[in-house]
């Protein structure tokens, strides 16, 4: 094994710190590597269970919708019933209009409340179909308190009280039950209908029943909907304003699919991306994040006729519809109809590739994809230093990692968290801490993962201490850190300061520093060295265990070894990862005191290949190929530099034969021609370059120059020629500028000036043009 020094250190900040603290635990996370000395444990046969959501989709099937807009009610349904990724969530899906007579109704069940695991998730698929829009003869108005009481019942009658309730509505007008008997007499019916909606609103909050509303068309009163999500309950899946009922409103039904998935996301907890939309046959790539720990990749087809399948970052694709492969597990459903979605636990993270087919004649509607996903965050707490005395300022820092213990470096993947700290320990109250990742103050860069803050012990702080911080985060389960320590006394019987450099490396690499240690005591003590927060078996240190003689003063060399290439699989990918570990050293000695917890990011990249290893013979190939061609190109760049028009002395020339202004050519483009234009003509005239002008030079091959003009060809310009630009302007060549050329030019006629446009030096046209910086 190779020891890491400073070959693979450059640019990576050194870490000397007296003493830095860790992760005291993770939330509970898909197993992804076993320890140390046994194999893998395949992610799927260990996936958690994610929190259920019970909700209800109500569908406006009022006569106003075209059928595009039922469609798309249709597939924005079929889209979140298949991407939920617990398969305990439970959904309901009614359409509604109005009953305008003893024989109508205003509400049509078409889904009961049904189950999303495998199966559920295929009915759902199928039974959403029933959906349709209203005829002119069975009721053509929106009953909206008719729909939220539909709803409301559904999501309470027998249902587990402590799943989350949401309603999702789903309308493309406003609340329109004038022509619906039930709601009394003709002239009073808008009046009641608002009466009875703030009154089903009441109900739904009584019931816990989150409300959002989503609006598509011309036609939505945006007042009311705002007025629906006020009105159910409140409170969401996490306390953050993302998970707020609101109100949404979008201009086409081509939006309602994409938008009914961010609301959904939102209500559930979930995240959401985006991708692309294009036509089949074609090839469509969405990001999922290394924070995800289960997730759908959401396929809206248009048209049942098209093939979807799989490809994972890896490069592989996904072999079955269902089943475990390469760690994680796979179910299909939908796949017969026009929307389907593959759910996945414990996805490998990168950018999939879902490539979609269609034969003939079913090509025209666009394929979307998307992903909802959940995952997993994970702190690890560091205070520095780990037993401070009492009045001392300490830093605490919690620092941001995936499951498996790697850094996160897109901000992206942890947007909108929370994260709050305190202080707490015995003989005072409790201290809030500030902790923020702005890269102001304690806190040394902003955007990359670590929270920072500082507090200070008090001074009547006797015994234990402990720093806690709590991340909140929608679509991330995360919880809170502790970090325990004690309030040191005035001085430790032996203190220690670790230096690891961070670094990058190969699996089976090893990251070596030094620990500084001091000995105040007579007696011998143990020092226990440990790597915590990161999975088992990813790193570990040597020594183990270090003795110190009596009154010891002295460096030791402290080791740290990255597992083997094996360990990692598919999660190294071709970039690499960022592990985040922390090494820990305790004074077992002395009841197991905490001397220094160090941070140590190490970052790994798959072994080299071929070219990394060889890369001077492929070298030493390329120079011999490169000298056989030499003579060729040598005689082709010969030839295109005798075409550049550097040098080449343009002149501005009136109709009475006077030279009005200068302008030396500048380097052509990469076909050798100097593009200018002519401003000011029939003023000031003169010169300025200008990339794609009205005109352009290159020298010829026979002497003089080649004029070429938008439009009107290319016109040879030979030394003491003239060629007609404008009505009162001619070019001609001057004498040429550049080194070596003794080429005459002629000499002005008698009174001729040089223009406005006079050159300060070659090229540069003597103005202060913004295209001068081409040259």
């Amino acid at each position: 094994m190779g020891r890491v020094t400073g070959r693979r250190q450059t640019g990576r900040p050194r870490l000397r710190r007296a003493a830095a603290s860790a992760l005291g635990g993770a939330a509970v996370f898909v197993s992804l590597l076993a320890p140390a000395g046994q194999d893998p444990v395949p992610a799927a046969d260990s996936a958690p269970a994610f929190p259920a959501v019970n909700y209800a989709v109500a569908v406006d099937e009022s006569a106003s919708l075209a059928p595009a807009d039922m469609k798309a009610e249709k597939a924005a349904a079929k889209r979140i019933a298949l991407g939920d990724v617990s398969s305990s969530s439970h959904v309901t899906v009614f359409g509604f209009a109005a009953a305008e007579s003893e024989d109508q109704r205003a509400v049509d069940p078409v889904c009961p409340r049904t189950t999303l695991d495998a199966a559920g998730r295929e009915t759902v698929a199928k039974c959403v179909d029933k959906l349709r829009g209203r005829k002119e003869s069975e009721g053509t108005g929106t009953d909206l308190p008719s729909a939220i009481r539909q709803g409301v019942h559904d999501l309470t009658d027998g249902s587990d009280p402590s799943e989350p309730r949401v309603l999702f509505l789903l309308t493309d007008g406003k609340m329109d039950v004038e022509d619906s008997p039930k709601y009394g007499d003709p002239a009073h019916r808008k009046a009641e209908g608002e009466k009875q909606l703030k009154e089903a609103l009441k109900d739904a909050a009584a019931q816990n029943v989150q409300i959002w509303p989503l609006g598509f068309g011309p036609d939505p009163d945006k007042r009311q909907l705002d007025q629906i999500a006020a009105g159910g309950y409140q409170k969401g899946c996490v306390a953050l304003p993302s998970a707020t009922p609101r109100a949404h409103k979008v201009s086409g039904a081509k939006d309602v699919g994409t938008t009914l998935e961010k609301i959904f996301a939102a209500a559930h907890c979930l995240r959401h991306e985006e991708g692309p939309s294009k036509r089949p046959p074609a090839t469509l790539e969405i990001g999922i994040s290394p924070l995800a720990t289960v997730g759908s990749i959401v396929v809206d087809k248009g048209d049942p006729e098209v093939e979807i399948s799989y490809i994972d970052p890896a490069g592989d694709t996904i072999p079955a519809t269902s089943g475990t492969f390469k760690k994680s597990r796979f179910e299909l459903a939908g796949g017969t109809g026009t929307v389907e979605a593959l759910k996945i636990v414990d996805p490998l993270p990168g950018i999939w590739k879902v490539k979609a087919e269609a034969p003939e004649g079913h090509r025209s509607l666009p394929v979307a994809v998307s992903v909802l996903w959940q995952g997993e965050l994970r702190g690890a707490i560091t205070m520095d230093p780990p037993s401070p005395q009492a009045g001392e300022k300490v830093t605490v820092t919690m620092r941001l990692q995936t499951r498996e213990g790697y850094e996160i470096k897109d901000p992206r993947d942890y947007e909108g968290l929370r994260v709050r700290g305190e202080l707490t320990g015995d003989g005072f109250s409790p201290l809030a801490i500030d902790l923020a990742d702005r890269g102001k103050g304690s806190d040394p860069k902003a955007s990359d993962g670590s929270f920072t803050g500082t507090v200070t012990v008090p001074e009547d702080a006797d015994g234990a201490l402990r720093a806690s911080a709590t991340l909140t985060a929608s679509g991330l389960r995360a919880d809170t850190r502790d970090e325990d320590s004690v309030v040191a006394p005035g001085e430790l019987p032996v203190t220690a300061a670790l230096d690891l450099p961070d670094a990058d490396t190969n699996p089976g690499d090893t990251v070596t520093g030094s620990l500084a240690v001091h000995n105040t005591t007579d007696s011998e003590h143990t020092l226990r060295l440990s790597v915590a927060d990161v999975r088992d078996g990813l790193l570990s240190v040597r020594p183990a265990e270090i003795t110190l003689k009596p009154g010891e003063s002295g460096t030791r060399d402290v080791t740290v070894e990255v597992a083997p290439q094996g360990v990692f699989g598919d999660r190294l990918g071709g970039d690499g990862l960022d592990l985040a570990g922390t090494v820990t050293v305790t004074d077992t000695t002395a009841d197991d005191r905490t001397l220094v917890r160090e941070p140590l990011a190490v970052r790994v990249t798959p072994e080299p290949g071929v070219w990394e290893k060889y890369w001077w013979l492929f070298v030493a190939g390329a120079v011999l190929l490169a000298l056989a061609a030499a003579a060729l190109v040598a005689g082709r760049r010969l030839r295109h530099r005798r075409k550049d028009p550097y040098g080449l002395m343009l002149q501005l020339v009136s109709q009475d034969g006077r030279v009005l202004g200068e302008h030396p050519a500048g380097h052509g483009n990469s076909k050798q021609w100097y593009e200018f234009t002519v401003v000011e003509a029939h003023r000031s005239p003169r010169i300025e370059r200008r990339p794609h002008g009205q005109y352009a030079v290159q020298r010829s091959r026979e002497g003089g120059a080649v004029l070429r003009t938008k439009g009107s060809g290319r016109t040879p310009l030979s030394a003491g020629g003239q060629v007609q630009l404008t009505d009162t302007l001619s070019l001609a060549l001057g004498e040429d500028t550049r080194p070596g050329r003794t080429a005459r030019r002629r000499p002005p006629a008698a009174g001729s000036a040089v223009g406005a446009g006079s050159p300060a030096g070659p090229g540069d046209g003597g103005n202060d043009s913004p295209f001068t910086s081409y040259l």
